[in-house]
């Protein structure tokens, strides 16, 4: 039987203009914890590679789509990046933080790894779409994955599977910290 697929259920707002970037970076600086991920065109060509296109950030009842394409990685998006005070949390923020430090260099602060995690969680997955399986009973679609995140501009669907991916992420952090640490067998059926 397949699992019902998961969708966004926050606003989405796509972010083109480094005006408009400083003021969302004011607002999430209020929020003690954000969800993060990037994307990055994909090259078919060896040896060819892409800029980080797209830096998604969501809390709890919003996500943020910033086109760094079009506007780089503003210092407001720097400060927040390295604010000691704002939790960062992602899947593989290793490959995300390289991805931005090509564009930008910055000092990450505070970033939270949930393929570290979820190992405390008895979770031995470590792609996205399976933790959240896990833990919700519902599927990611990776359909947009490969998709040209440097179009003029973003489809409906690339705009949710972005989104998704940062809320998702802090969907599963927040519901990890309120959970107790369950016994590793817990998950062991699943």
């Amino acid at each position: 039987m397949a699992l019902p697929l998961a969708h966004c259920p926050v606003p989405i707002t796509v972010i083109e203009t480094k005006e408009e970037a400083r003021r969302i970076a004011m607002r999430l600086k209020r929020a003690g914890r954000l969800g993060i991920d990037t994307e990055t065109r994909p090259s078919f060509t060896a040896g060819l590679r892409y800029e980080v296109s797209l830096l998604q950030i969501a809390t709890e009842d919003e996500c943020y789509l910033f086109r760094l394409n079009k506007i780089g990685l503003p210092k407001s998006l720097l400060h927040l990046l390295e604010d000691p005070s704002i939790l960062k949390v992602g899947l593989s923020l290793r490959d995300d933080i390289t991805a931005l430090c090509r564009r930008t260099s910055f000092t990450p602060n505070s970033f939270v790894e949930l393929q570290k995690l979820c190992g405390g969680y008895g979770i031995r997955e470590l792609g996205l779409q399976k933790i959240y399986a896990i833990l919700f009973a519902e599927r990611m679609s990776k359909a947009q994955r490969m998709s040209n995140w440097e179009d003029a501009q973003l489809s409906p669907a690339q705009a949710h599977y972005a989104a998704l991916d940062a809320w998702a992420s802090l969907r599963i952090y927040n519901t990890l910290m309120s959970t107790p640490t369950p016994p590793p067998t817990q998950f062991a059926l699943i």
